[in-house]
Order: C-alpha cells, then structure tokens, then sequence
C-alpha cells in the first residue's frame, strides 16, 4: 500500500501557505483602504472611466456582495465590484476596479491567454463533478486496475493547466491597470505603490493555488506510477 503521507503534507502545506497569503491581502487591502485617493474618485467612478478610456461601451459596472468578491463576467460583459470597492475612495478601491477593467479590456481586445482560459471553463464545469470521485475510485482500487487512477489524471491536469493558464491573465490585468491609473493620473506615486503593492498580495493567491495544483497533480503521478513499477 501506498504512503498516504505525503499528500497529507502537501496539503497542509498549501492550506497554511494560502492562510498567510489570504490574510496578508486582506490586511493590505484593509490598510490602504484608509488612504483616501487625492483624486477623489470612487472604485465606480474609476471603472467607468477606464472602460470609457478604452473605448468599451457595453460594459456595466455593479457592485455586488461581500469582500474581495471582485470580477468580472465576460458572459454578461459585466465588472462586479464588491460593495466596499464600489463606493470606497481608496488606493486600494482604485487597484481592484482597475484591475478588474483590466479583464474588461483584455476581453474586447481579444487578449489570447483569456479566450484560452474561457474556452477552457465549459469542460472544467463538467469535469469538476465526476474528477473527485474518479480519483478516490483510482486510489482504492489502485491494487487491481489503475485504470480510474489514470483517467483522474487526466481531468486532474486540465485544473492544473487552468490555473497556470490563469496567471498571465491576471499579471497582465494588473499591469494594464497601474499603467493606467498612472498614465491618467488617477494616483499619486505614494498611492501608485500601495495600489501595486495590492495588486501583487493578490496575485499570489493565484501563484499559490496554481503550484499546490501542480504539487498534487505530482503526487498522484507518483502513485500512478508507483504501482506500475509493483507489477
């Protein structure tokens, strides 16, 4: 039988990795959002004007429920906004609505990493159904048949490409966002680093949810292949 350890650890691992990250965005995102913009402009204000600067008019700006629940809908063409991002005057309501217009803009400019990604969702909605399953039925039946084993891997790797893939898309709409707000003079240089700063606490949630899915992509491997070696 197979040592069930390492799986453990590398879930502990990533759960206390992503702990410490999430709570350092949140801390971030709580301290420079008591620093007002000197510009005045709310997170509604600043998206309307970025989608405006791009020339995308059939986007709407809406603010919807919760914390750090900002996104945009390519579906509905649609920037959502999390409450406090929508009326808050902030460096760090400014970064979040910028970035989120970022999606917006790589979206009307048929930015290639994020028509990949969205082509990629339909399958993943399906798969991510049945996925677990398959692997819990490829782990206990691992001793007569590492067929189930072998098929989870492989729906297992399409989460894991979608999370890499993942990346890009939001460095990149980070990138569009600070140039703007900078380029517009929607930021000072002082709230232009905390924005950035912001920006970047986020983004490695992405980075670390993306390698803890490589890492257990890996791990399955071995088991895979572990078996394969026995027989």
């Amino acid at each position: 039988m197979y040592n069930s350890s390492g799986i453990y650890f590398i879930v502990i691992l990533a759960m206390g990795v992503s702990w410490i990250i999430q709570w350092r965005l949140r801390s971030k995102f709580s301290q420079y959002a008591q620093v007002g913009l000197q510009s005045n402009l709310s997170g509604k204000q600043i998206a309307e004007l970025m989608l405006a600067d791009h020339g995308i008019t059939d986007v709407r700006v809406i603010s919807t429920e919760g914390q750090l629940t900002d996104h945009y809908n390519p579906t509905d063409k649609t920037v959502n906004l999390s409450e406090a991002v929508y009326a808050e005057r902030s460096a760090a309501a400014a970064a979040v609505a910028a970035h989120e217009c970022g999606h917006a803009v790589q979206h009307a400019t048929a930015y290639s990493a994020l028509q990949f990604r969205s082509a990629m969702v339909p399958a993943l909605s399906a798969v991510s159904k049945f996925m677990p399953f398959v692997l819990l039925a490829g782990v206990l039946m691992i001793r007569s048949t590492v067929i189930p084993l072998g098929v989870g891997i492989v729906l297992f790797s399409l989460t894991t490409l979608f999370s890499f893939v993942t990346l890009p898309v939001e460095f990149d709409a980070s990138k569009r966002a600070l140039a703007w707000i900078d380029r517009r003079g929607i930021v000072t240089p002082q709230e232009h680093t905390m924005a950035k700063d912001a920006l970047w606490w986020a983004a490695m949630t992405y980075v670390v949810a993306a390698l803890s899915s490589l890492a257990t992509l890996l791990y399955y491997v071995s088991i895979f292949m572990g078996s394969r070696d026995r027989r």
